[in-house]
């Protein structure tokens, strides 16, 4: 199952959801050349979050990248802005876009560029200690991008998104939809703490989607959040009906 869309409308323009996925393809662009190696590989190394490298906690055997002992706090960061591939940053920028624009909604430019960068941060702390030895290489921002999902399913959590499965599209709530997204993450989760080699950082979704369930209630703007007509519970949503933004009107401006 893929999100296709949603029907919530975008009052204000998305500056913040603009500069991050316009940051992550200059990223893909001039530090991984568009995924030609061995620049792929040497991003990956030189900007990725490696949990052992982090730690000095070299236990594991798995050898992607070197390993020295100095701890390179920065890539915590720079590791949101790197990805494996192409459907990777596709992936994760569509995801930023179906739900990023509502949650900026809800607390403004500002507010929401740091709280991105705060899911992102207790995304990749998860990963980190549920393998503190690894020395593979954590790339991608669906940690961060875990965190506007977890902040989209307070605020708007019964807001029709529409899939794509099969050839066929249908509608279902928020929860629903997030609600499947994040039981998924834990049952992959829990079955990769005995797995070899790399694969899905579902520690990271899982940190980075908590993170989101948390801050948004820090971070969210009360008039801003009021102002939106689908926030909350008790909002009615028609599945089929096509929203792309809100008029003048709409918004109470005169």
């Amino acid at each position: 199952m893929f999100p296709i869309r949603d029907d919530n409308p975008q009052i204000n323009t998305p500056y913040a959801c603009y500069g991050l996925i316009a940051a992550n393809i200059i990223a893909w662009l001039l530090l991984q050349s568009v995924g030609q190696q061995p620049h792929l590989s040497q991003s990956i190394c030189q900007f990725g979050l490696i949990p052992a490298d982090l730690l000095s906690n070299h236990f594991d055997t798995r050898t992607f990248c070197p390993i020295d002992n100095i701890p390179n706090w920065e890539t915590l960061v720079s590791s949101m802005f790197m990805h494996g591939g192409w459907m990777h940053l596709i992936g994760n920028r569509w995801f930023l876009w179906i739900f990023g624009n509502n949650v900026e909604d809800a607390m403004g430019t500002v507010r929401f560029f740091f709280f991105y960068l705060l899911c992102g941060l207790a995304a990749a702390a998860a990963q980190v200690f549920a393998d503190t030895g690894s020395s593979i290489p954590m790339v991608g921002a669906s940690g961060a991008i875990g965190g506007v999902m977890g902040a989209y399913i307070v605020l708007y959590p019964k807001v029709h998104v529409h899939m794509f499965f099969y050839l066929t599209t249908f509608a279902i709530p928020a929860f629903a939809m997030l609600g499947y997204w994040i039981l998924v993450q834990v049952i992959g989760g829990f079955s990769s703490l005995s797995a070899q080699g790399g694969g899905v950082a579902f520690w990271a979704h899982i940190g980075g989607f908590v993170a989101g369930v948390i801050l948004i209630f820090v971070f969210k703007d009360k008039q801003l959040v009021d102002q939106h007509p689908y926030h909350g519970w008790n909002q009615n949503r028609h599945k089929t009906k096509l929203w792309k933004s809100v008029g003048k009107q709409d918004k109470g401006i005169r």
